[in-house]
């Protein structure tokens, strides 16, 4: 896992985990906005590395293996953990882990664990493994039947057709399995003082069962609506109102 680290010389560490189908520069527009008053810790998640050729392990390794670097690298006391869908999964299951002292941390449409029979959670990972490698397989012209991309540029079409030329089949698999079946610990007892999660108007219909999940898991969660806004939509399309958002997390979290 390749870490990129911004603003070093900052004292409050922010960390962000991008979603899937994207590489670590879908931060790209916020992290000058804020690398002269934070120290941003943005790992480049396995599979999706551009400079590491790897393969996407799995919620539970990624989230262990970012928690170790945080605590060999004496940065985990940390005043934002922020992930977005896939990204969400992994601070979803830090939160539980409890490792490393998260002061705050923010989930953007992050995918909770499945509840339901075995089966059916396969079925669900073969119908959106089948979704994405249809774009892999078939570039972008059946890219753009695979993904609703009514939001999308050609330029975000092409940058999507990109990820999915480097990213395996493997990582295609493992990504959707693992994200919608990862194991949550037991028992689970975050020290975590201020949770969000955020969810974008476009798609609070298919986030139901996750807001369900997060609530009965860590009820004091805080659930904010994004206006206008598709998933994954926030950090790339509006950084000024993200870095405002990640702001007043970090400042409930004191």
């Amino acid at each position: 896992m390749t870490i990129h680290e911004f603003g070093k010389e900052n004292e409050q560490v922010i960390v962000l985990v991008h979603p899937s189908i994207v590489m670590w520069d879908y931060f790209e527009y916020v992290y000058p906005l804020m690398e002269k008053k934070y120290h941003l810790i943005i790992p480049a998640i396995p599979g999706y590395d551009p400079d590491e050729k790897s393969d996407f392990t799995s919620v539970e390794e990624i989230s262990a293996e970012l928690e170790d670097w945080l605590i060999k690298n004496n940065l985990n006391n940390v005043a934002c953990l922020y992930g977005c869908s896939m990204g969400g999964s992994i601070v979803m299951r830090m939160l539980a882990d409890n490792n490393v002292n998260i002061r705050s941390a923010v989930i953007d449409g992050g995918i909770m664990p499945y509840q339901l029979p075995w089966v059916i959670t396969r079925l669900i990972a073969i119908k959106d493994f089948l979704l994405i490698y249809t774009g892999k397989i078939g570039g972008v012209k059946l890219l753009e039947k695979a993904f609703s991309t009514d939001e999308l540029t050609d330029e975000d079409v092409q940058y999507a057709a990109k990820v999915l030329r480097m990213i395996s089949a493997k990582t295609i698999w493992r990504t959707f399995e693992s994200c919608n079946n990862y194991r949550m610990p037991e028992d689970i007892n975050s020290n975590c003082r201020h949770i969000e999660y955020w969810v974008a108007e476009k798609e609070m219909k298919n986030r139901t069962a996750d807001v369900a999940y997060i609530k009965r898991v860590f009820p004091h969660t805080i659930f904010r609506k994004v206006k206008n806004m598709g998933h994954g939509g926030f950090a790339p399309f509006d950084p000024q109102l993200f870095v405002r958002g990640i702001e007043r997390a970090i400042k409930e979290g004191e």
